[in-house]
């Protein structure tokens, strides 16, 4: 969650300074922000904190082999972090990601981020859900002098769906004390509908909301479900097709479909629509394996009281990935959620946020820091 725009945070917290408003919560997680927007950079918090250490460990739950990097903070512990990323090609390596662990430390979390396959292949993988499940299992029953104090996840864009479901996948004692979305979504079928058409609804709303989405969004879109197509040959010309148009390209869609078996152009077709209405028609003719998972990945029709009063939602009015109206739409389902939608700011391209967004942005970094337990401890007990 970057602003990068550190002249204008500088002159927010002057103005409120001025205003007279800042308790020592909202001045941490203000310190908490500027670091984070100056990644690599120097901050105040940097000067003030030690250095966490990056750690990359080997385990196994369940005969299943684990692979992450834990950030020890190097100070009192006030709880640990799950930091599940969204797509990037260097996955937990990838030097955002990285910073962003490094600041959570210095906020006194212990951060692991574990190995996800698909974020690495910009790939929507349901069998991920496994990954994050397994990295809580092993901070809770492998890490307790870690765990003890609370565990929470973060989860960014698409990962926030595959970090519900792996909380909903562990037994009770491995259960996260809450989870925070970037970016998140709630309905598979209208992450489909904005992803090809531009087009989101508002909770409640009848009409159509335009967006501005990432053209790559429907090229990942394709290439992940075609790999679950039956088809080999649809599902390597089609898997094709979303990896050469990630970067961008206008193909010949009817020309495509002449290669292709019914299964294929069903597919096919819906990633080429452009019409919002037709999404759902265009959804009941995939094939079963491609809906199927889809319904899988969906958090729509799935109970989540067990997230009640523990859900923290940021979302970026200009997402182009997944519209801010998933979160408002996921609040909804989940009571005691706490919802931030921040102004001018997309997780994808974190610029143009201005002073209310970078005020809604300490906000939403306060609720997460509220989370951390009040009993001290001296640093990460390696047991």
């Amino acid at each position: 969650m970057q602003t990068r725009h550190p002249a204008r945070f500088f002159a927010v917290l002057l103005l409120t300074l001025l205003g007279g408003c800042v308790s020592p919560e909202s001045w941490e997680a203000t310190r908490l922000l500027q670091d984070i927007d100056a990644a690599g950079g120097p901050s105040e918090l940097k000067k003030t904190t030690p250095a966490p250490t990056r750690t990359t460990l080997r385990y196994t739950v369940e005969g299943r082999a684990g692979l992450a990097d834990l950030y020890d903070p190097r100070q009192p512990l006030g709880g640990a972090l799950v930091l599940v990323p969204g797509f990037t090609e260097a996955g937990k390596d990838d030097r955002r990601v990285v910073e962003l662990a490094r600041s959570l430390a210095r906020a006194r979390f212990a951060v692991l981020v574990p190995e996800v396959p698909g974020s690495r292949a910009r790939r929507v993988r349901l069998e991920d859900r496994r990954n994050i499940a397994d990295a809580l299992v092993f901070l809770r029953r492998q890490r307790p002098g870690i765990a003890r104090q609370g565990v929470g996840v973060v989860a960014v864009s698409y990962a926030v769906g595959l970090a519900v479901l792996a909380a909903q996948d562990v037994e009770p004692d491995a259960a996260p004390d809450f989870l925070v979305g970037i970016g998140g979504y709630y309905d598979t079928a209208a992450v489909v509908t904005f992803a090809t058409t531009g087009r989101y609804r508002l909770p409640g709303a009848r009409l159509w909301s335009r967006g501005n989405p990432l053209e790559s969004a429907k090229w990942i879109f394709l290439a992940s479900n075609a790999a679950v197509l039956e088809n080999p040959q649809d599902r390597i010309r089609l898997e094709k097709l979303g990896e050469d148009c990630f970067r961008g390209c206008d193909p010949d869609a009817t020309a495509l479909a002449d290669d292709l078996s019914a299964e294929g152009r069903a597919l096919l077709a819906l990633i080429v629509n452009r019409n919002p209405d037709r999404v759902a028609g265009l959804l009941t003719a995939l094939p079963k394996s491609v809906a199927a998972r889809l319904e899988a990945l969906s958090l729509s029709r799935r109970d989540l009281a067990f997230l009640e009063d523990r859900l923290i939602l940021v979302h970026g009015r200009l997402d182009p990935l997944i519209p801010f109206s998933e979160s408002l739409t996921l609040a909804r389902a989940v009571p005691g959620t706490e919802t931030f939608i921040i102004d001018g700011f997309s997780h994808i391209t974190p610029r143009g946020v201005g002073w209310a967004g970078q005020l809604q942005l300490v906000d939403a970094i306060q609720a997460v820091l509220r989370r951390r337990a009040a009993l001290p401890n001296k640093g990460i007990t390696h047991d």
